[in-house]
Parts: C-alpha cells; sequence; structure tokens
C-alpha cells in the first residue's frame, strides 16, 4: 500500500486489510521502540551533564588548589597507549568489548578497551538511581548483544542487586541457550539495608588451606576473637585440599556460632569445599560422626541453595534414619572470587552503597594507604557506587602513589569505573560469572 493512499478519502480507496494492518502496528511499535530508547538516552547524557557541574563546583571546594587533581570540570579520558610494535601486539584501543569487563590472570594483560556508548549509558543511569530505565535498556542490548556477554553480565548483575530472582532465571534460560553453557548462579548480594550499610574498613579474613583437620581450631579461635571487634568477616577456602571429620565439627560449630552472632560473612570457594565434602560422604554409609553430612548442608544453607539443601537433606535423612535440618535463609552471606593471584590479605571492604559524599571514608582509606603499600579494595558488597563519589574517590585516588586493585566488582560498577578512567591508577577485577 503507498504512503500516500493513506491520505485519501475513506471512500476512494477499500479499507486495509488485517495483514497490513498488522504491519503498520508492527512497524509503529518499533518506532515507538527505538524512539523510547533514544529519549532514555538522551536522559543519561543530560544527568551526566547536570551531574558533571556539580562535581565541578563540590571538587573546587574540596580541593581548594590552584590547580585541583581532578580539574574543574569532568577530564576527556586520556588516550590509551599504543601496544609495543610486533607481529603478536595489539592496540588497547582495538581489543573487543567482551575484555572490558572479563577477569583474566593480570588486569594490564587483559583489560583495555574503551567502553560501549550504550554500556557507558547505562552504567551512569545505573550509578545515579534510575534502575529502572537502566533494565530497559539492557533488556533492549541483551537481544542485540550477539556474542557479546557484557550486557547480558550487567542484567544479572542487576537482577541480583535488586533481588529479582524470577527475572534472573528466566534470563538464564535464555543465556544457556544463546551461549550453550551453564548461566551464572544466583547470589543475590546483602541488602544494603541490612548489610551493616555504616561499616567499612580492613576486613579480618581467615585462609584456610591444606586438610581441614583439628589444626584449624587457632584459626578459628582467631576469627572468633576477630568477630568481636567486626561485623564483616571473610573465610577463604579455596586451597583446601581435604577434610577430616574433627576439622567439620569444628568448622561447622564456628559457623553456627558466627550466624547466631549475626556476623556478615563473605565466602570465598566455599562451593569448592561443599563438594569436597560430598565426594567423600555416601548415602546409605553411615559413618562415625555426621559432622560432614551437617557441615555441607550448612554450606548448601549459606550458599542460599534450598533445593540442594532440600534433597542432601533427604539422603541424611536416609543414612541416619533421623530428621533432617530445616532450611532458614542465610544472615548476611555474600561469595567472593578466589584469587588467581596473590595479593595481600588486608582487604578495606567498600560498604554496599556509596551515595551522596565519602565523607569519613576518605580519611579511613587515607589511613589504610598509609599502612599498606598495596592498596585493596573489596567490593564484593559494593552494589553501587554515585558519579558524584566515584569522582571524589578518584580524586582522592590519583594522589597515591601506591599499587591499587579493585576485587570482586560487579559488572554495574566496573562499567562505571572504566568509564571514569579508574583503568589508568588501579587495575579492577570483576567477578567472575
Amino acid at each position: 500500500m503507498g504512503l500516500f493512499s493513506i491520505f485519501k478519502k475513506a471512500d476512494a480507496t477499500p479499507a486495509p486489510s488485517d495483514d497490513d494492518e498488522a504491519a503498520r502496528l508492527a512497524a509503529n511499535s518499533e518506532t515507538e521502540r527505538q524512539q523510547q530508547q533514544a529519549r532514555q538516552r538522551e536522559i543519561a547524557r543530560a544527568t551526566a551533564m547536570k551531574i558533571d557541574a556539580i562535581e565541578s563546583a563540590m571538587t573546587f571546594d574540596i580541593f581548594n588548589e590552584p590547580e585541583p587533581a581532578w580539574g574543574s570540570q569532568r577530564a576527556a579520558r586520556p588516550a590509551r597507549p599504543k601496544a609495543a610494535a610486533g607481529p603478536d601486539t595489539q592496540a588497547l584501543d582495538d581489543l573487543p568489548t567482551t575484555i572490558l569487563l572479563r577477569d583474566d590472570d593480570l588486569p594490564q594483560q587483559a583489560v583495555a578497551a574503551e567502553t560501549a556508548p550504550v554500556v557507558e549509558e547505562i552504567a551512569i543511569l545505573y550509578a545515579n538511581g534510575q534502575g529502572a530505565v537502566a533494565e530497559q535498556l539492557l533488556t533492549a542490548s541483551v537481544a542485540e548483544a550477539g556474542g557479546d556477554r557484557t550486557v547480558w553480565w550487567m542484567l544479572f548483575d542487576l537482577y541480583q542487586v535488586s533481588g529479582q530472582r524470577e527475572r534472573f532465571d528466566n534470563l538464564s534460560i535464555d543465556y544457556a541457550s544463546t551461549f550453550e553453557t551453564s548461566p551464572p548462579p544466583w547470589n543475590a548480594p546483602a541488602e544494603p539495608a541490612s548489610a551493616s550499610p555504616g561499616w567499612a574498613g580492613l576486613t579480618p579474613t581467615e585462609a584456610f588451606a591444606g586438610v581441614l583437620d583439628p589444626h584449624i581450631d587457632a584459626q578459628l579461635e582467631r576469627l572468633r576473637q576477630a568477630a568481636a571487634a567486626s561485623p564483616v568477616l571473610r573465610l577463604e577456602f579455596s586451597r583446601v585440599t581435604a577434610v577430616e571429620p574433627a576439622g567439620c565439627a569444628l568448622l561447622l560449630d564456628t559457623l553456627r556460632k558466627l550466624q547466631a552472632q549475626q556476623r556478615e560473612l563473605i565466602l570465598v570457594g566455599a562451593d569448592a569445599l561443599a563438594a569436597l565434602i560430598r565426594g567423600g560422604i555416601a548415602v546409605g554409609r553411615r559413618d562415625d560422626t555426621e559432622a560432614p553430612w551437617l557441615l555441607l548442608l550448612e554450606l548448601l544453607q549459606l550458599l542460599n541453595r534450598e533445593k540442594e539443601f532440600e534433597e542432601t537433606g533427604m539422603d541424611y535423612c536416609v543414612t541416619f534414619e533421623v530428621s533432617p535440618p530445616s532450611f532458614t535463609a542465610p544472615h548476611k552471606v555474600a561469595t567472593a572470587t578466589a584469587q588467581k593471584v596473590s595479593v595481600s590479605p588486608d582487604r578495606f571492604m567498600l560498604p554496599p552503597l556509596l551515595e551522596g559524599q565519602l565523607g569519613p571514608l576518605l580519611g579511613q582509606i587515607q589511613h589504610y594507604a598509609d599502612q599498606y603499600q598495596t592498596l585493596v579494595f573489596d567490593c564484593s558488597r559494593l552494589s553501587r557506587i554515585d558519579y558524584a563519589c566515584a569522582n571524589q574517590l578518584h580524586a582522592s585516588l590519583v594522589q597515591l602513589d601506591k599499587k591499587i586493585e579493585f576485587r570482586d566488582v560487579n559488572h554495574l560498577v566496573t562499567a562505571l569505573l572504566r568509564l571514569l578512567g579508574f583503568a589508568d591508577i588501579a587495575r579492577i577485577y570483576p567477578h567472575n560469572y
């Protein structure tokens, strides 16, 4: 049907067919979708410009020097250096976007690509509390992403941070179908409202290695003492190679006490430890002690794997002819990625939400920097940092002559940090998917 025939008198042309009408409605719908995305992008750009103006005045007040370290406006991102000439080298600007948010062994070898414009816009929107609009853009971008998983990972993180389990599961089905691989596991971080929001600082850490046997009692005692002064504790199990029933009993008792005290836990390698324990037990074989079974159930509960907990509970019931324990949702538990490189265990834990002004946090970071040559920021609890806070943090860190790392960063925050040039002063390790 010709374009101008639409405007002819009703008696001069026959009524459009159902197929023509459906095609017209589909075209209008697509046009409206494109216009909506364009408006959303304009909102993101306008938001960024407003924040630039506010941040510029704020920076001048905070860093009242003739030539501020961060500048009176958001500085243009410096050009990425080109790799040395050679047959196996590649300009950093030419790396694909998928490298941008991937955690490789060393960030200087893997993280160097410029951010795609849509990723930058989404990062700005999310950083400034416009999660619903960011979700709409991410949903549309996933459909157009092709083989690039960056926007998929950002959408997974958005669903986890906002507690949208059903949408996360639906996206997991699409992800598995698209990439023919297992989707990321559900591991929602503790909500900012219930995750010790005012606390930040050095995280007491105990790293268990080798055999989990009675000798871990000394480590568990240190952990219990640390719990008296710190609301957040980090337990690493990625280097455990074997377990003994006595060690299982000791660890089980400590984990239960920490949960009773409502301490917030960051677990590293808990899934690997659970698999190790599962390999040493058998359904129907009644061993001398139930400790390995009970520790396995405790770990599954801490990992919030209710279905697997219930299945293992039934196996436990069959084996020992007793009622299995009931599943209880874990209290303030998050997981983090096992380290691929050796870093100091003395990490500085960032809070779940950084918004408005950093305030006393800058003083705590400076105190941390006075004690350590390498600064490791643990972002496993960090759900969101807004644009202004990120700029303040960059302005503070750029003045330090230190090695800096950001660990276990969600992909939404990672995109913002890269947009603001953090990759020029620090190594950024997003959490693994």
